[in-house]
């Protein structure tokens, strides 16, 4: 291909008829040879006339120019022109293509296979042989073969999650002889590169070929101070930017959400940013992951595990804590040891179970009372860690002497054991080092942490299995025992120094984490993970994506202790790792991990990954030729004259298609309707676009705020526990707003309401005819009863409830069908209980039930309107992450009525959408069963 600047032909020989232009400008401006004058007296006769068509002496100098270009656009048309053409040079001999294929290469994969594909192709039509290596991949044989067997591996290919490595042995599985390579990089300095670039441009030219788009990249978070913080990177440095860090995991129904968001700020020639997150515990301790919004890269994602949730730890003693005497609590030594890390709670346990705690911490309690008991036991099988440490009042007391304590992991001796005290022979006993399997393995225990009292375990044959921790002479130390998802754990010391120095120590602290009381919000080290086997449980791919990380085999902690500190790579990828009782993430970029541009020696050319596409353009070339041609002939037409009769011709068919046209565009103006509201379009297309719950504008700012958040609430539960998918809740103003589009609308009733205009009552008049249903609720407790009229609510009630057209009201009967369209339901609290609520009354009042049958047979339709004051949207009421905003009554009794709510909300909006169904006769043996009948 020829090329002239960006230009390129590719048929370059079709140049040469540029040269004939001159020629063709020269004979284009020939006249013929000047006429001979002879006198003629007849002329005389001709003068006055007028000549319509006149004949230039000599063509014109622009009319010339036109027609050069002409012909000159079509030859350079036929050249086959070519913008921006690819310069794929002459080489010959064997090729090595070298893409680096780490993470930093999925952003833009899709054009580097094209790139990879392009270069395969072009060494195959020149016949030369290809080898394609990925540097992220464990060295191995380089090997040469035809560009058609590369072909179908080339388009393949995909990136690793994990940067390239091990340069040095891909330089020496380098093949003898000369070769050109092209290297595909990432654009990042790595470490060894150097060792592979000498031996590459050793055996013949090297050329690179890069990206100019930046990598960003999230380091892991960090938590300190109750806040979560956040940093990015990004290479190279430029012009300030804003990027998004997004905190995702599940929401209480196990979906996964958006938690939180947070904006990082590259000032300009900044290569990193940091921002920190406020989140609540609750929130902190759902987080999976951070994401870059927008970047799709391994590298954009940071995995979250166990060291980012900081844990609820209750803890219980027998007796006060008797604060003139600090350093002899047990309490003193456990708050220093887990406040830093975990959110501590101190209450009685029966206190301390409501608030769900993941652990609890009995120091020296020798029983608990029946319901405490029951309560804590059904806590520890369902996944809570019971943690007891032994003291004076246990050592004291008849609990798991005779039979095993549920509570306790093994059966005691009375009294227990002193050692190394004036009234004893023996010295202080050591730690004996933790065995294989125990969660302290790889722990090292230090000379002076020594036992001199300690409450001893009868030797049943399960105590060697239960023993996880044991001092030098094999008296068990630490025991522990599964019980459903749960396990009791019980250390046969004191928390505090009194029986043994371990409290004093750091082993006390390193032991505690290994037991997953209490995470280190730090990168882990050696330390914290040896002597232990870590099996993947989540792994990432280049994209950031997570998968199951299948039969991929554990790594043992100091492998990926190492991994953690020097970056994955294809034996240990990055994801979740799992250990005895904690979870440790394994991320593309550490905390301290630095991203450096890469630098490439003098002489090594550096080509853009981006670079213009190649652009034919030979039917633009060609496109104008014609055009100036057909100007040309127009031109011609008119130097004669003859142009005045075709615009004359051509002017009359358009002001006949004017004409035309003119009355119809009149007609057509006059009948159009108004331009439609775009706020209307916008509230409809947003009422309808799914299933909508709707609330009538009170004008009062609070009660609208609590009437949103109460369908906001419900909304979420029936997502959670229905088909009934449900989008944001809407406000609707009756008097503008259209009300078709809504089957549910709840009305808080505000005292001192406003009566309704005649127009607005029409439409609430067609809303309840058509199928709506409004929920009227006075939030009154019903104090007067319905029609009493005595609460300002209730007056206000009436006077809206004057222009309705209302059907005849009774109490809701036991056998409604509200009352078993989701859940069997004989009560309908909100935030108040027991006020009555009114439905359209049944048209058979006499109606009895058959034998044997639930309910009447009555075919009721679906009830318009319901009438109560129980305070609804109060019960409903959660934040846009699920938390109640309104604590209903006391503990779980509260609790229970806020469910009950719950469950009357999806009977109505479940009666709104499904009619009576429920009433059919073919549901009856169903609900005898649920009924227990």
């Amino acid at each position: 291909m020829f090329t002239l600047g960006p230009l390129g032909f590719a048929t370059p020989w079709l140049l040469v008829a540029l040269v004939a232009l001159p020629i063709l400008w020269l004979l284009l401006r020939a006249v013929p040879p000047a006429p001979i004058r002879r006198r003629f007296p007849g002329v005389a006769l001709l003068l006055g006339l007028k000549d319509e068509e006149v004949e230039a002496d000599k063509t014109p100098w622009w009319l010339l120019l036109l027609r050069t270009i002409a012909v000159g656009a079509l030859i350079l048309g036929f050249a086959g022109p070519v913008l921006n053409p690819e310069d794929r040079g002459a080489g010959s001999g064997p090729l090595l293509i070298a893409v680096d294929g780490g993470w930093a290469d999925a952003r833009d994969w899709p054009e580097r296979q094209a790139r990879i594909e392009a270069l395969v192709e072009e060494a195959g039509s020149r016949g030369r042989p290809v080898a394609l290596i990925r540097l992220s991949d464990p060295p191995d044989q380089v090997a040469f073969q035809t560009a058609e067997a590369w072909a179908g591996r080339a388009a393949g290919l995909a990136p690793q999650a994990w940067a390239p490595g091990a340069f040095a042995g891909w330089a020496a599985a380098l093949p003898e002889g000369g070769f050109e390579t092209v290297w595909l990089s990432d654009g990042l300095a790595h470490e060894g590169r150097e060792d592979l670039v000498a031996a590459l441009r050793s055996r013949g030219d090297l050329r690179v070929i890069e990206t100019s788009r930046p990598v960003l990249a999230l380091h892991p978070a960090a938590h300190a101070e109750g806040q979560v913080t956040v940093a990015a990177s990004r290479v190279p440095a430029g012009a300030p930017v804003s990027v998004d860090v997004l905190a995702q995991g599940p929401d209480p129904a196990g979906v996964e959400r958006d938690l939180g968001r947070v904006t990082l700020n590259f000032e300009a020639g900044a290569t990193r940013a940091e921002a920190a997150i406020d989140l609540p515990p609750e929130l902190r301790n759902r987080i999976n992951r951070f994401v870059l919004e927008g970047a799709r890269t391994a590298g954009a994602v940071s995995l979250a595990d166990d060291s980012l949730k900081r844990r609820k730890i209750a803890l219980v003693r027998s007796g006060a804590d008797q604060e003139t005497l600090q350093l002899l609590s047990p309490m003193h030594y456990l708050r220093q040891a887990l406040a830093p890390t975990a959110d501590l709670i101190e209450a009685n346990l029966a206190d301390s179970l409501l608030a769900s705690p993941d652990v609890v911490i009995l120091a020296d309690v020798a029983d608990v009372s029946g319901p405490e008991r029951a309560s804590l036991t059904e806590w520890v099988q369902k996944g809570g860690l019971l943690l007891r440490f032994a003291g004076p009042v246990l050592a004291a007391s008849d609990v798991s002497r005779i039979e095993e304590d549920p509570l306790l992991p093994v059966r005691l001796r009375e009294g227990g054991r002193t050692v190394g005290g004036a009234m004893s022979w023996g010295e202080p006993k050591a730690l004996a080092p933790f065995p294989d399997g125990s969660p302290f393995f790889g722990l090292v225990a230090p000379a002076d942490v020594v036992v001199r009292q300690q409450v001893l375990a009868q030797p049943d044959p399960d105590l060697a299995e239960r023993t996880i921790a044991a001092l030098d002479d094999g008296t068990p130390l630490v025991t522990r025992k599964v019980m459903g998802a749960g396990q009791v754990v019980l250390v046969h010391v004191t928390a505090n120094a009194e029986w043994s120095s371990l409290p004093l120590s750091g082993l006390f602290v390193q032991m505690l984490e290994r037991l997953a009381v209490s995470t280190k919000p730090a990168t882990p080290e050696a330390g914290d993970l040896a002597g232990q086997t870590w099996s993947p449980e989540v792994v990432l791919d280049a994209w950031g994506q997570t998968g199951d990380a299948g039969e991929l085999p554990g790594v043992e902690g100091e492998v990926l202790a190492r991994a953690i500190a020097e970056g994955p790579t294809a034996a240990t990828p990055p994801g979740l790792y799992a250990g005895a009782d904690r979870r440790v993430a394994l991320n593309v970029v550490g905390a301290e991990t630095v991203l450096e541009p890469a630098v490439w020696p003098a002489g090594v050319p550096v080509d853009r990954l981006e670079a213009r596409a190649a652009r034919p353009l030979k039917g633009e070339f060609l496109t104008l030729g014609t055009v100036l041609l057909l100007l040309d002939v127009l031109a011609a037409l008119w130097l004669a004259g003859r142009l005045r009769g075709i615009l004359r011709g051509v002017t009359a068919v358009l002001a006949v298609v004017v004409v035309s046209g003119a009355p119809q565009g009149a007609r057509a103006q006059d009948a159009a309707a108004p331009p439609p509201d775009p706020k209307a379009e916008e509230f409809a297309l947003e009422a309808t676009s799914a299933v909508v719950l709707a609330y009538v504008l009170t004008g009062d700012p609070k009660v609208d705020e609590m009437s949103r958040a109460g369908l906001l609430g419900l909304s979420d539960k029936l997502w959670q526990r229905t088909s009934v998918e449900p989008m944001m809740p809407m406000g609707v103003n009756i008097e503008t707003d259209e009300l078709a589009f809504f089957p549910f609308l709840y009305w808080p009733v505000v005292a001192g309401a406003t009566q309704p205009s005649d127009a607005a009552y029409a439409k609430l008049n067609q809303y309840l005819r058509t199928g709506g249903m409004i929920l009227f609720d006075t939030r009154d407790a019903d104090l007067a009863g319905f029609g009493g009229g005595t609460t300002p609510e209730g007056q206000a009630l009436q006077l809206i409830a004057s222009g309705l057209d209302i059907p005849p009201l009774e109490p809701m009967p036991p056998d409604h069908v509200l009352t078993r369209t989701f859940y069997l339901l004989q009560d309908f609290p909100g935030r108040h209980q027991g006020g009555q609520v009114w439905v359209e009354a049944s048209p058979d009042a006499e109606a009895q039930a058959a034998e044997g049958m639930p309910f009447r047979n009555l075919n009721d339709g679906v009830t318009p309107v319901v009438i109560g004051g129980n305070d609804w949207a109060s019960a409903w009421a959660t934040d846009d992450v699920g938390v109640p905003l309104v604590q209903i009554g006391r503990g779980f009794a509260g609790e229970q009525q806020r469910e009950i709510s719950y469950r009357f909300g999806i009977n109505l909006i479940m009666h709104v959408l499904t009619g009576n169904y429920k009433s059919d006769q073919v549901h009856v043996p169903a609900l005898l069963e649920r009924l227990g009948q």
